[in-house]
C-alpha cells in the first residue's frame, strides 16, 4: 500500500476512534435552537402588575420557562400613552416573534409600527374592526387578534348604581379622553342616562399626574362616580378610590380589583384572565398558527363584586337585593 494512502487510512481510524471515545451527548448534539423572543407593550408602571404576572403564569401553565424558552422584553409606558409609538417601534427593532399589547391605544400603536408580526392583544376595549385593524372578528385577516373588551358596560354600570342609590340624579363619568373607547363610552353613558334621568358631568384625566390632580370637591354636587374602563386608571386605581372615598360619594369601577383595593362596587371582566388567554394565542402563533386565522373573542364573564367594608366604613346602606345579586360579596 502506498504511504499517501496508508497515511490517510491511519488518520480516518484514529479520527473514528475519537470520535466513538465521545459522550454519545455530544457527537449526537443538534444545533441548539433558537428562543422565540415576546416583546410586550404597555401603559403599566411595573412588570409586576397582577396583569402581566397573569400573561407569565399562563405562559408557565402551558410549559415556558422564562430565559430557557422563551424570553419576554417588556416595554412600559408607565401611564404615559404618547409613548407607546416609539416603545412599539422598539419592540419591532429587537426583533421580537410575537407582540402581545395591553389597551387599545398600545394595539394601534404596534400595529402602525408592523404589519408583519403577529400581534395579539390582551385587553383591546375599543372596535379593532372600526379602528381599521383587523376585517372581521372571526377572521382578523391581518397580524392582529387577541381578547377585546365589549364596550357596552357603561349602561350597565350606571343601572347598578341606580339600583343600588334610587335617589340618585347627578352622576360623575371619570374617562381618559385619549382612548379608543373613551367616545363609545360616552354615547353608551348617554344614552342609559336619559332612560334612567340621570344628569352626567365628565371627569377628564389622560396621566397619573392628572389623576393625582383630581381635587375631592369636584365631586361636591355628586351623587355617585362611575369610572371608565383604562390602563391608565387600572394602574392607579388605589389613587382613583382614595378619591371617591375623599369626595365621600358611592362609585363603581370598571374590574374587581378596585372593589379589592377599598372600591365600593366592581363590575367588568377579569383582566388578568385576558392575558392568561393571550397566553393560549402566543402559543398557538408560536406553534405556527396565523394570527389573521384565530378569532377575536370578547370576555364571557362579568363580576360584579361589592366591598361591603367600604360601604359600612362610608355609611352608604345598600338594598338587600342589591347585595344578595352580587357574585362575591368583601366582608
Amino acid at each position: 500500500m502506498p504511504d499517501v494512502r496508508r497515511r490517510q487510512l491511519i488518520t480516518q481510524l484514529v479520527g473514528a476512534a475519537a470520535a466513538s471515545s465521545l459522550p454519545r451527548a455530544a457527537w449526537a448534539q443538534q444545533p441548539t435552537a433558537r428562543i422565540p423572543r415576546i416583546g410586550i407593550l404597555s401603559p403599566a408602571s411595573s412588570v409586576a402588575a397582577g396583569t402581566l404576572a397573569a400573561f407569565r403564569q399562563g405562559m408557565r401553565d402551558l410549559g415556558y420557562v422564562e430565559g430557557q424558552t422563551v424570553i419576554l422584553d417588556f416595554r412600559l409606558s408607565k401611564g404615559d400613552l404618547d409613548a407607546l409609538p416609539a416603545l412599539a417601534a422598539e419592540v419591532v427593532g429587537i426583533p421580537v416573534d410575537v407582540i402581545v399589547t395591553d389597551t387599545s391605544t398600545a394595539a394601534v400603536a404596534a400595529s402602525a409600527a408592523t404589519r408583519t408580526i403577529p400581534i395579539v392583544t390582551a385587553t383591546m376595549g375599543g372596535d379593532p374592526v372600526a379602528l381599521g385593524l383587523v376585517r372581521s372578528y372571526a377572521r382578523p385577516g391581518g397580524n392582529l387578534t387577541g381578547m377585546r373588551f365589549h364596550t357596552d358596560l357603561s349602561e350597565k354600570r350606571l343601572q347598578l348604581l341606580k339600583q343600588a342609590f334610587p335617589s340618585a340624579e347627578r352622576v360623575a363619568v371619570l374617562v381618559n379622553p385619549n382612548i379608543a373607547i373613551a367616545q363609545i363610552e360616552r354615547r353608551s353613558a348617554e344614552l342609559a342616562a336619559e332612560r334612567l334621568r340621570l344628569r352626567l358631568r365628565w371627569l377628564e384625566a389622560a396621566t397619573p399626574g392628572k389623576l393625582l390632580a383630581l381635587a375631592p370637591a369636584t365631586l361636591a354636587d355628586a351623587d355617585g362616580l362611575v369610572v371608565v374602563p383604562d390602563g391608565v386608571f387600572w394602574n392607579n386605581r388605589k389613587t382613583i378610590v382614595q378619591f371617591a372615598t375623599a369626595g365621600r360619594v358611592p362609585a363603581i369601577y370598571p374590574e374587581r380589583d378596585y372593589a379589592d383595593d377599598g372600591g365600593l362596587i366592581g363590575y367588568g371582566p377579569n383582566a388578568p384572565e385576558h392575558f392568561r388567554q393571550a397566553a393560549g394565542y402566543v402559543d398557538r402563533i408560536l406553534r405556527g398558527a396565523k394570527p389573521g386565522d384565530l378569532p377575536i373573542n370578547a370576555s364571557s364573564r362579568f363580576e360584579f363584586v361589592i366591598n361591603l367594608r367600604t360601604a359600612r366604613a362610608q355609611g352608604f346602606n345598600l338594598p338587600v337585593d342589591f347585595i344578595s345579586a352580587a357574585d362575591e360579596v368583601l366582608e
